[in-house]
């Protein structure tokens, strides 16, 4: 049995016996991680894993099917999806998807099957993670037990919370990255004007994302008139992140304002939430980019927040290298519910 860094709470009740198969999955803006879970020793444990371009599907229906091709379908499955859920249904913010959890069950032939938000499937996967799985980014001052948050730049932006009972950790979904994205100084208010013109209302996630990057890169072309070199052609995250590497300045002042506004809105999350316990960032974006330099400025913004400062200090900040945390969490959930 592995050992968990973690103590979360989960919803026990109908755990699935030992050996009896769980099919998760995992959707987002630009990709679906399918996963086949077997109970063993008491815990899901992953046996099988496929990922699938979202758009290229229209339904996890067809999607299911496809990965168990040749095997039955197991009668219990749990999906993380980047939307809000209600009542068992949710809308893609970021992909034209409608999931209704019921209407899957009885396309499926299944007996149960679960829905819930990618960021509380996120908070739920810190349970299954170990040591190696996280990196520090800083200690926490005076630590406390307390509440905590995820926060997960990806296609688009994730918040999650997780409310400390004083036992273990209870998740929760939030949408706080479509909460009004907040400007500092001039440039930032030439930012926000200029999205403001293109989109009406500026979210966190249209800066802190990978859209966020793109948003950015063009605000440096567009506005501060920052040469682009002619080699980059297709003006998206993955492109301008390699120019950046390459030494190219519009690229790396676009991922230095990038990481600016993850800090500030990762500060955000510590004072709303009270969250001594810790931030945990996650999504696809800043493991791949993470360097001393762009810990230099995710540090050197943080911590700038007035009067608690003090606060922001006492949390510790995680950093999560596992890219199956948010699937890890719908298997986990499904196993126990």
């Amino acid at each position: 049995m592995q050992r968990t860094l973690i103590p979360i709470t989960f919803p026990r009740q109908n755990p699935l016996p030992e050996g009896v198969p769980l099919l998760a999955t995992d959707v987002g803006g630009t990709k679906a991680d399918m996963a086949l879970f077997v109970m063993e020793n008491g815990l899901p444990v992953l046996q099988e894993e496929h990922r699938y371009a979202s758009s290229q599907w229209d339904s996890l229906i067809d999607m299911a099917r496809d990965f168990c091709v040749g095997t039955p379908l197991p009668k219990r499955m749990s999906i993380s999806f980047a939307g809000p859920v209600k009542q068992g249904k949710a809308q893609g913010t970021n992909l034209p998807w409608d999931i209704d959890s019921h209407a899957l069950r009885h396309a499926l032939g299944m007996d149960d099957v679960f829905l819930i938000n990618d960021l509380e499937a996120n908070c739920y996967g810190l349970a299954a993670l170990k040591e190696e799985d996280l990196e520090i980014i800083h200690p926490g001052e005076v630590v406390e037990p307390g509440n905590s948050a995820v926060i997960s730049p990806g296609t688009g932006l994730g918040e999650g919370g997780l409310f400390w009972d004083g036992e273990a950790y209870r998740p929760f979904a939030t949408e706080g990255g479509h909460a009004h994205f907040a400007p500092r100084d001039e440039l930032d208010w030439r930012l926000f004007k200029y999205l403001a013109e293109q989109y009406g209302h500026v979210s966190w996630e249209r800066v802190v994302s990978g859209m966020g990057i793109t948003n950015i890169f063009r605000f440096l072309r567009d506005v501060e008139q920052m040469e682009v070199p002619a080699s980059l052609e297709h003006i998206e995250a993955p492109a301008i992140s390699r120019a950046a590497a390459e030494g190219n300045p519009i690229s790396q002042r676009a991922l230095k304002l990038f990481f600016r506004y993850l800090a500030w809105e990762a500060a955000n999350l510590v004072m709303k939430f009270k969250a001594t316990g810790g931030i945990y960032i996650g999504g696809g974006i800043v493991p791949k980019l993470w360097d001393a330099t762009h810990r230099d400025i995710f540090n050197e913004h943080f911590f700038v927040v007035g009067r608690l400062a003090s606060l922001v200090r006492m949390a510790p900040v995680n950093l999560i290298l596992n890219q199956k945390t948010a699937l890890l969490g719908a298997g986990w959930y499904g196993a126990f519910r």
